[in-house]
């Protein structure tokens, strides 16, 4: 074997193992013999850890076999282990070697016999499945904060009073109840009128309309629970337009409403926390959203401020910005002179070149040749002028005809209430723009005064100047300075020799009086 170790002692043949060899020998031996089983017995001691996991016993009138069922596997159990339930177990031995004990990795769990009760239940199941009604793409979302609760359950139990004090401690909200029977023969059709009554109220009726409704009951063996697990209360609850919350039980048990309502709810308490929020909860987070709005403003503003600090560090001179152009001048006005004298010369043969070909007689012929056209034109203007007379003539007296003074002074009201309307919208337009000018002036100023150092003064701030007003930043320019001038927020502290005063501005002389 491989797990064999040699006996260094001379003559033994036995061999060794260590404590692990055994362990894993015997893990594998356990597991390669029986790999998956199915057991079953009676569930005792059930105990579930910290971590998840849970462990559990399964015995009979002889033994007892220890099962566990680690928190991954926990969601396919159809049913959890309850102590004193009968059950068939499929899974897996294995060994924990820590404590040289075998145990059943449980996969599957299901009660060993099913009674007449829990065949119907489950029949009744399978039909309401196929027909879609435990489909998860069928139910609606709950609404954040539901104005109108209705709740559905006995009036005079402690459940009506767990959701209203649990509605009341996180966001107090207006409650309808419709008191129902919880068990027995007049459970189911009461729950169900009771959904289906709710419904039909009209929003904005006398009785409100509920957002949301609660079906709530404590919990309670299988037959007390019985009437939850009725066809018309299950169709009732599917059927339902308004979002429903089943909380029938506790965390343990499990209802046909569970399945087809839009969410299950362990318990009538854990209920009405999902109903409504924190309002306490969501005053702190306002004030967050608030402070982190804030906080990106400023980070905002400061990237900004850095950005447009690198890019004016990055623009160049203004004066080189003319060098090429002022070179480009420089040397066309040297070549200007030079220009203008080869045009005027251009020109001067140009002419030269026209004056020669001129004679007078060529004149002459062109001066009789214009005339006799002139002529021919004069004879013709004046037919062309009366006849142009008679049809103007005629145009005004048809226009005058049809002009009457109504029609004018109706078009005069007309363009005057035009004019009108439009000076008033013209003047409000000005004084909104006046106004919106005036407040973004006012911004400006106040970001101004926020980032000018004045303001830093005010928080407690100096500014150190020396005798040549240069501001001093370190102890070593303080020290070489033979002057300080202080500036603080309500005036200015000379130390040392006196703050030099700045150049006045020259000013023109005073003028004489003339009397």
């Amino acid at each position: 074997m491989d797990d064999l170790i040699e006996d260094a002692q001379p003559g033994g043949n036995t061999p060794e193992f260590t404590v692990s060899e055994i362990s894993g020998a015997v893990k594998r031996t356990l597991e390669n013999t029986f790999g998956r089983v199915r057991v079953r017995g009676e569930v005792g001691r059930v105990f579930k850890a910290r971590s998840g996991h849970l462990y559990f016993d399964i015995k009979d009138d002889r033994a007892v076999l220890a099962s566990v069922t680690w928190r991954g596997q926990l969601s396919q159990l159809a049913q959890l282990p309850e102590e004193g339930m009968e059950v068939i177990a499929t899974g897996r031995l294995t060994t924990f070697g820590s404590q040289s004990k075998y145990q059943l990795n449980v996969e599957e769990l299901r009660p060993a016999g099913v009674g007449a009760l829990m065949a119907m239940l489950e029949k009744r199941k399978k039909a309401l499945e196929a027909e879609g009604l435990f489909a998860t793409e069928r139910k609606r979302a709950l609404p954040f904060l539901p104005e109108v609760i209705g709740v559905v359950t006995s009036p005079s139990g402690a459940v009506i009073r767990d959701i209203l004090h649990r509605l009341r401690d996180r966001f107090p909200r207006r409650v309808l109840v419709w008191p129902v029977a919880v068990q027995g023969k007049d459970c189911a059709p009461q729950v169900a009128r009771a959904i289906e009554g709710f419904n039909a109220l009209d929003p904005g009726g006398p009785v409100p309309r509920p957002d949301l409704l609660i079906v709530a009951r404590g919990g309670g063996s299988i037959e007390d629970l019985w009437g939850f697990n009725e066809e018309a209360v299950a169709r009732a609850a599917a059927a339902s337009e308004i979002p429903l919350i089943s909380a029938v039980g506790h965390e343990t048990d499990t209802t046909l409403i569970d399945y087809v309502s839009d969410y299950r709810a362990p318990t009538p308490t854990a209920a009405a926390e999902r109903a409504v929020p924190v309002r306490l909860d969501l005053l702190t987070w306002t004030d967050q959203q608030g402070a982190r709005l804030v906080r990106a403003a400023g980070q905002a503003v400061s990237a900004r401020r850095q950005r447009l600090g690198d890019v004016s560090r990055a623009l160049p001179r203004p004066e080189t910005l003319t060098f090429a152009a002022r070179q480009r001048l420089d040397w066309l006005d040297t070549r200007l002179p030079s220009a203008l004298r080869a045009a005027a010369a251009a020109k001067r043969a140009q002419l030269t070149q026209a004056a020669a070909v001129l004679r007078p007689a060529t004149l002459r012929t062109r001066v009789a040749a214009d005339r006799e056209r002139l002529d021919r034109l004069a004879a013709r203007l004046d037919p062309a002028l009366a006849r142009n007379r008679r049809q103007a003539e005629s145009r005004f007296q048809t226009t005058a005809a049809r002009l009457t003074p109504r029609p004018v002074q109706r078009t005069i009201r007309d363009q005057a209430r035009r004019l009108a309307d439009t000076a008033a919208r013209g003047g409000t337009a000005t004084r909104a723009t006046l106004r919106q000018r005036t407040e973004r002036l006012a911004a400006v100023e106040r970001l101004r005064l926020t980032l000018g150092y004045e303001a830093t003064l005010q928080r407690g701030y100096a500014v150190v100047r020396d005798d040549n007003n240069r501001v001093l930043t370190d102890k070593a320019a303080a020290q070489k300075a033979t002057g300080m001038d202080i500036q603080f927020r309500d005036g200015h502290l000379t130390i040392g020799a006196a703050r030099p005063s700045k150049k006045p501005k020259d000013t023109p002389p005073e003028q004489g009086s003339l009397l």
